[in-house]
């Protein structure tokens, strides 16, 4: 009787340490809604273009699960997430991301970023570098995108184009073969996807594109025609082995934290191990 009353209070005390909760975060005249959940090292999780995070629910659940303490702040324009949306720059995001860090005053953060959120949690990196000690691309693009592949991310991601036109560069882009595209006609933002487009176009490249010095794993889609077999080690050849670490994940795209959110819940949980 005492051993099943142990275990009874073994589990809840686990349940009690990764329940999810929903919290506020205010800099400036700023404000981000931050879902978090579990104990432990800090991971921060930045959606993707126009997105939230919401749907990174299961991979970060399994990430707390593992011994993590996760984060993942709302956009602005998403949720209770509220600020300027007008002349943003990555600069600005990186602000968002930041404050939300040095709330939590639990030591420097691994940050994770799904596709456009790759490019935040680099520039963060870079502004804030006693906050960041790793960066973790999923789904990133190379470093110069096929034209037609950014045309076919551009239709998908938008609401006001038709949804025959926009499930057909789903298919193209994010999903792979076989993958449930359908669930990704929602969920895109107009206004978060606008203001997002214009803070990377009005941020140059190189101010943000190495991240600062700190490690860094790149999780692929094998199927994501922004990152092809002949980019898949551009990283590494710019930045070298010891810095870069490659993970290549088997049958998904662009989307690829809905697509194999285990799959990429591991690889991260297994390298920020190591750090």
């Amino acid at each position: 009787m005492k051993t099943v009353i142990a275990v009874a209070l073994l589990f809840a005390g686990v349940a009690f340490s990764q329940a999810r909760t929903r919290d506020i975060v205010r800099r400036d005249n700023v404000t981000i809604e931050v879902i978090a959940e579990g104990r432990g090292p800090l991971i921060v999780m930045l959606p993707s273009l126009g997105r939230d995070s919401e749907e990174f629910d299961p991979a970060a659940a399994r990430i707390a699960a593992a011994g993590f303490r996760v984060l993942r702040p709302q956009p602005r324009g998403y949720g209770r997430s509220a600020g300027p949306m007008e002349n943003l720059t990555l600069h600005d995001l990186a602000k968002d991301v930041a404050a939300v860090i040095e709330r939590e005053n639990s030591g420097p953060a691994i940050l994770a970023g799904h596709a456009f959120g790759h490019f935040v949690a680099k520039m963060t990196a870079v502004d804030f570098p006693r906050l960041v000690r790793g960066v973790i691309l999923i789904g990133a693009a190379q470093k110069t995108p096929d034209p037609e592949v950014q045309r076919s991310v551009a239709i998908a991601s938008d609401p006001s184009q038709p949804e025959a036109e926009r499930l057909k560069h789903l298919k193209i882009v994010f999903f792979a073969p076989g993958n449930d595209a359908r669930p990704w006609l929602a969920g895109f933002h107009a206004s978060v996807r606008a203001a997002e487009i214009i803070a990377r176009d009005a941020t140059p490249q190189k101010e943000y594109y190495a991240a600062g010095n700190v490690p860094l794993l790149d999780i692929q889609g094998e199927n994501d025609p922004y990152k092809p077999p002949s980019a898949k080690n551009e990283l590494v050849d710019e930045f070298g082995a010891k810095r870069v670490t490659v993970v290549r994940v088997p049958h998904a795209a662009h989307a690829i934290i809905v697509e194999q959110p285990n799959a990429v819940a591991d690889a991260v949980v297994a390298w920020s191990r190591k750090l």
